[in-house]
């Protein structure tokens, strides 16, 4: 088996917020962004959103106490809204689909950036050497927010318990025959993780069915069942070696255990303290009405069969 590749997390420090402090947000798809406005709501913090257009959901508006609704690249204006809000820490949740931002067609007429995108990005996307990678790209967000006094925090520092802790989730336990998949496939997806491919990966057999890339987990899951159409294959999701906690962090929910179902997938492995599970209620208890196992383990672990 490939030798394990240790993790590195970085910026994983505490984040500390005075009592009542507001809190601004910057939401993509999907109930992470929900979920983080939720908690942070409920410690006291108001949530000032940038819900970024044909992304966030319009539910958000009911979840925060401000929302401005605005296209990806109008980074002048999220700056200026977080600073009139007196937001001087914010969080990214929920995702954002880089291959149609960025390959979906024109950049400047679907997005319109304006000069401070322009100034953030520019060197990375039309300079020598084009970087589109997700960890330069948002490295450089990050670096543009804190050149104005802002702070970009990790969302699971702000709220650690929508963080999965370790142990079999649900009452389907794993076969021999899957926990030597999952141990296969938890090498491959860190590898493909610290090359920044992708963070999941499909496994039947000790046989990589599947890759995510650009184009996602939920589009990965689809192709596993669309190549394996006996079903009985497993997603495993984990971290990057180098996890940036303040964005992209792995993420599963009632979504994900509804398309692995559909697909024909019986099992997920996922990193407990790295990965994020929405509505952990519902979505266990939907995976056991749907005979798919879920496993949370740390690399130290030995994956444990039924």
């Amino acid at each position: 088996m490939t030798p394990p590749i240790p993790d590195v997390v970085i910026n994983d420090h505490d984040v500390f917020l005075q009592p009542g402090e507001p809190v601004g947000l910057i939401a993509g798809w999907g109930r992470f962004p929900i979920s983080v406005a939720v908690k942070l709501r409920a410690s006291g913090h108001p949530v000032v959103c940038v819900a970024i257009t044909s992304h966030a959901g319009p539910e958000i508006e009911s979840a925060c106490d401000e929302v401005l609704w605005s296209g990806v690249g109008r980074f002048g204006r999220h700056l200026r809204f977080f600073k009139k809000q007196n937001a001087t820490k914010v969080t990214m949740a929920g995702k954002l689909f880089k291959s149609d931002l960025l390959y979906g067609g024109s950049l400047w007429l679907r997005h319109l950036p304006d000069l401070t995108c322009m100034r953030t990005f520019g060197p990375l996307l039309f300079g020598r050497g084009n970087d589109a990678r997700d960890d330069r790209l948002l490295s450089s967000v990050i670096d543009t927010y804190q050149r104005h006094q802002i702070e970009i925090c990790s969302a699971t520092r702000l709220a650690p318990e929508l963080l999965v802790q370790e142990g079999i989730l649900t009452r389907r336990k794993l076969s021999t025959a899957v926990a030597r998949d999952v141990e296969f496939g938890w090498s491959i997806a860190k590898t493909m993780g610290g090359l920044d491919i992708g963070q999941a990966v499909a496994i039947k057999d000790n046989t990589v069915i599947a890759v995510e890339a650009i184009e996602g987990t939920d589009a990965c899951i689809a192709r596993a069942g669309e190549l394996c159409r006996r079903g009985g294959w497993t997603l495993v999701k984990v971290s990057k070696p180098n996890q940036d906690m303040r964005f992209d962090v792995p993420t599963i929910g009632t979504q994900t255990i509804r398309n692995v179902a559909d697909a024909g997938g019986t099992a997920i492995a996922i990193e407990a303290d790295r990965t994020i599970l929405l509505d952990s209620e519902e979505t266990i208890a939907l995976a056991d009405r749907l005979g798919i196992a879920i496993i949370s383990m740390s690399r130290s672990a030995r994956v444990a069969a039924a």
